[in-house]
């Protein structure tokens, strides 16, 4: 049996907000860590039937990135759930959602410029 293993790294500020984050992993092509603005970690407990949850973030992650962030990780989640349950019905539903999120911000950009 073959064994993977990723790292992440977090440098906090005096106040313990994340002022870096890196990641490496084992089977990864890259030679050096990988730097990243924002993570989202879950792990589903099986005996407490819970999903425990790490989400962070630099300082300099923008609000628009942040955006982007969530609309490819909502589509990420409908992607794995489609290949986990074969349930197209509510994939479809998950990815109309975020595509609708993404408009919905895209506009209140728009209406905010002007």
């Amino acid at each position: 049996m073959k064994q993977s293993s990723i790292t992440v790294d977090i440098t906090l500020d005096e106040h313990k907000v994340p002022q870096n984050i890196h990641w490496s992993a084992t089977d990864s092509t890259a030679d050096m860590k990988q730097q990243a603005k924002a993570m989202m970690l879950a792990f589903w407990d099986g005996s407490d039937k819970s999903a425990l949850r790490i989400d962070l973030w630099t300082k300099e992650m923008m609000v628009d990135e942040m955006t982007d962030f969530f609309y490819q990780t909502l589509m990420g989640m409908a992607d794995t759930y489609l290949r986990a349950t074969q349930n197209q019905e509510l994939t479809s539903e998950m990815k109309e959602y975020a595509k609708e999120f993404y408009k919905k911000f895209r506009a209140s950009q728009l209406k905010d410029a002007k």
